[in-house]
């Protein structure tokens, strides 16, 4: 599976999970609000976003420097 496809699959499955865990925290609170599933799925999705724009900036980088620079200085 590829990284990002293999990160949505997680996603998917850890969402419903960790809504239904915070609901019920939430609900022993005296002042109660909502928890959407969205909010969970956006959180998961920002966090995926994240990670995969520092890999590839990362990858990018390496990709482009000189090797002779790395080699001179070992």
């Amino acid at each position: 599976m590829r990284s990002g496809v293999g990160e949505l699959v997680l996603i998917l499955i850890a969402s419903p999970i960790a809504w239904f865990a915070m609901d019920k925290w939430l609900q022993g609170f005296a002042y109660q609000t909502t928890l959407e599933w969205w909010v969970i799925a956006l959180a998961g999705l920002v966090a995926t976003g994240i990670a995969l724009f520092t890999i590839s900036f990362q990858s990018i980088r390496a990709a482009l420097m000189n090797p002779v620079k790395s080699l001179r200085s070992e």
